[in-house]
């Protein structure tokens, strides 16, 4: 099982990496905030990995930090969650307000991720807030960084669509978000839109 990997970023998307690894490249999902932390193409990068294995597929699931992975790993637990589904929740609230929101049994803010019905969340309360001590302080994320219009728009539109959103309806919840909004990061409007998702 492939459990770290290092190597030599080649290309990112908000929910994919390709990471060059001794002349391999490996396709890595990621989440948005690990998408939002990698350096730019061409830079050396180590990201932790979880390798999901099923009769048909052998998947990557990458994260910078130690804390997100075992976010992951304990959300892959519940029932009725899969690793696409985890990815979604770890994209739809940074690990530190996701393990906030789980201790303090937030169930309206887990509603608010795509795919994350009320009993989905009241299951990921009642399984996993025991276990959260385990994964340390919930912290909070760091700053955003700026990015020029056009592309943040782009990236936060296609993280909307890579979890399920058709586009115009993706474009509607950017718009509404901006609207709503002075933060100009990936992560803060990608956060925002998804609150306009639903």
């Amino acid at each position: 099982m492939i459990a770290l990997l290092r190597g030599t970023l080649v290309e990112k998307h908000p929910n994919q990496a390709i990471v060059d690894a001794s002349g391999v490249g490996y396709d890595v999902t990621i989440s948005v905030s690990t998408f939002t932390a990698l350096p730019d193409p061409g830079a050396r990068v180590e990201l932790r990995i979880h390798t999901h294995v099923r009769e048909d597929a052998i998947s990557l699931f990458g994260f910078l930090s130690a804390q997100e992975k075992q976010l992951f790993e304990k959300l892959i637990t519940v029932s009725g969650i899969g690793p696409k589904l985890a990815i979604t929740a770890l994209s739809g609230l940074a690990a530190g307000s996701l393990i906030a929101a789980i201790r303090n049994g937030a169930v309206d803010q887990l509603v608010r991720i795509p795919g994350v019905g009320k009993k989905t969340a009241e299951r990921i309360v009642l399984e996993l807030r025991d276990k959260m001590d385990a994964l340390g302080p919930a912290s909070t994320p760091a700053g955003l960084p700026l990015a020029p219009l056009d592309p943040t728009d782009n990236d936060v539109i296609s993280a909307l669509v890579n979890l399920g959103l058709q586009r115009p309806a993706a474009e509607t919840a950017l718009k509404k978000a901006k609207a709503a909004t002075t933060a100009t990061g990936f992560e803060a409007l990608f956060r925002k839109a998804l609150e306009f998702s639903r």
